[in-house]
């Protein structure tokens, strides 16, 4: 039985469905994993814990069984169907990881119930669009990777051979001048980096500021360029997406003549 056919039903598993998939109770899922999110964040706090660390494991757990309600029914709602979809197999698995134990050996499992809040993506319609958006985009952002990292490994042997002398913790292996160089791309603290490579060598910003600009800008606009357009892919492809009918305008301007030959005679 398909989606539409247990949705459009009359039984219990039809009820559940249109239950599991109504706004209103997305709406609540949505609020009970933004309250989670804020407990989370409060556990942190030791001061927050040894003033109300009780209530917030019992409201983590009260919070814990909702979602797994949440998840057995939807899973019952739409049996099979529900892990033919990757995005209910991602919250089944943020469930049954947050069930696990976190003591002993597994006490590290503790630290990923804050996954819980990563369901927001599935639950969240344009956010669940930019995910899958980027992860189509794989191929092409591996292609941009490959040329930065061309960029990168030319960059790097220049300017070992140029600063690796003067500037030796920074240039003088391979593998600093390519940390160096990353750090370059980020912007962080690069005038300082610049600034004695200028000292030495007036010359470098011939160097530097072609690679600042085309590993910061224009590989960064690469990425975005690619993005975007796999977003928009996304979006033309989606079945509610409206395409033009030619065949329709066509047929609307066939008639407009007709009209304005008629109005003529």
């Amino acid at each position: 039985m398909s989606e539409a056919q247990i949705i459009n039903g009359t039984g219990l598993r039809a009820r559940s469905s249109r239950l599991a998939q109504s706004s209103p109770f997305q709406r609540l899922v949505i609020g009970l994993i933004l309250i989670n999110a804020v407990t989370l964040g409060l556990e942190t706090s030791d001061r927050v814990m040894g003033t109300i660390g009780g209530f917030l494991h019992v409201l983590d757990m009260v919070l814990l069984l909702v979602f797994t309600a949440e998840l057995a029914l939807r899973i019952f709602a739409f049996r099979g169907g529900f892990f033919r979809d990757p995005w209910s197999i991602f919250d089944f698995a943020v469930i049954v990881i947050a069930w696990m134990p976190a003591s002993g050996a597994l006490s590290v499992l503790r630290a990923l119930r804050v996954l819980r809040v990563l369901r927001l993506i599935s639950i969240v319609p344009s956010l669940r669009n930019v995910v899958e958006a980027m992860l189509a985009a794989l191929p092409g952002m591996g292609s941009i990777m490959l040329l930065m990292g061309l960029v990168f490994y030319v960059s790097a042997v220049m300017a070992t051979k140029l600063f690796g002398a003067e500037m030796e913790e920074q240039f003088g292996t391979l593998g600093a001048s390519l940390f160096t160089l990353f750090q370059l791309m980020t912007l962080d603290d690069w005038a300082n980096i610049v600034k004695p490579a200028t000292e030495a060598q007036p010359l470098a910003l011939l160097f530097f500021m072609p690679f600042i600009i085309i590993s910061t800008f224009v590989v960064l606009n690469l990425f975005i360029g690619v993005i975007v357009e796999s977003i928009q892919s996304l979006r033309d492809e989606k079945p509610g997406a409206e395409k033009p009918d030619i065949a329709a305008v066509l047929a609307e301007v066939r008639a407009l003549r007709a009209e304005v030959a008629a109005l003529k005679r």
